[in-house]
């Protein structure tokens, strides 16, 4: 799952020596601080955006290193000639209102970055989304995947707002400077749009019922062919496959059974003979 995240522009100036030395890791040539300008960024954090989805404190710990050396855009337009700097640093801030995550930002200071150096020092230039790939989405009020339990992002159960946690970073792109962020403080644009017909609305419902069962199928067969996996390590194992994936085990399991524990015949036999290996059982 592709996800664009965003908030803003926080320090601008030149680089200590320490943030010189990290950037000259990222270049051919060694940069001076005058040829620099640098700024921060609150790339995004773990609060509810617009969209009712957030990151976990967990998935932003895992992002801030996949981030260093990633490329800074416009409009998440994926061109060279978009190239306007590159980030150098991160980490994960903790304050009493949100675990996020900063990232330092270098550019050269030449005539193609001049513009849009004195736009992020008017205060123009400020909103960023960054983009990455997510493995997972999880609801926030019981912690299984998104979209198979029956809790919806908005609704409130039990006084806890719903919304849909982004678990489990596989790759972070880049990070883009845009017009409208969705997010309050860090916004979201995905690659895909979230709207949905009624009728998409319904198919959800019915794919989630389907990929439930799909799950108690596939536990219920790992248990009855004695794997050596336990009940909970299958149902985490399901969890993180897709339903053609499901069904494919469920297939190769189910036909592994049949052989294992052919159907037994509830026809009588044409010979009152008994088998001597059924005489135990016999009272």
């Amino acid at each position: 799952m592709d996800v664009r995240k965003a908030a803003g522009v926080l320090e601008t100036g030149s680089p200590s020596p320490a943030q010189l030395a990290e950037i000259n890791k990222l270049t051919k040539s060694p940069l001076t601080a005058d040829e620099v300008y640098i700024f921060a960024v609150r790339l995004c954090d773990d609060q509810p955006d617009r969209d009712l989805e957030k990151f976990s404190a967990t998935a932003l710990e895992q992002l801030a290193p996949m981030f260093v050396g990633k490329t800074g855009i416009a409009d998440h337009a994926w061109q060279t000639d978009r190239q306007l700097g590159r980030i150098f640093a991160a980490e994960v801030v903790r304050d009493e209102d949100a675990v996020w995550l900063k990232a330092w930002v270098y550019m050269l200071r030449c005539d193609k970055t001049a513009d849009l150096i004195r736009e992020i020092e008017g205060g123009i230039k400020k909103e960023v989304s960054v983009g990455c790939a997510m493995a997972r989405t999880t609801c926030s009020v019981c912690g299984a995947d998104y979209g198979v339990c029956e809790h919806r992002k908005g609704v409130t159960y039990d006084g806890k707002l719903c919304v849909a946690v982004l678990e489990e970073p596989t790759d972070a792109y880049e990070f883009s400077f845009v017009a409208v962020p969705a997010q309050r403080a860090a916004g979201v644009v995905k690659a895909a749009s979230d709207a949905q017909s009624a009728e998409v609305l319904r198919d959800a419902a019915f794919g989630r019922a389907y990929r439930e069962r799909l799950q108690k199928d596939v536990v219920r067969l790992g248990l009855v062919l004695d794997t050596g996996l336990s009940e909970t390590l299958l149902r985490a194992m399901v969890r993180s496959l897709d339903a053609p994936q499901m069904e494919a085990v469920r297939s190769a399991l189910a036909e592994k059974a049949a052989q294992l524990f052919p159907p037994a015949t509830q026809l009588p036999r044409d010979t009152d003979e008994t088998d001597a290996t059924d005489s135990a059982f016999l009272i």
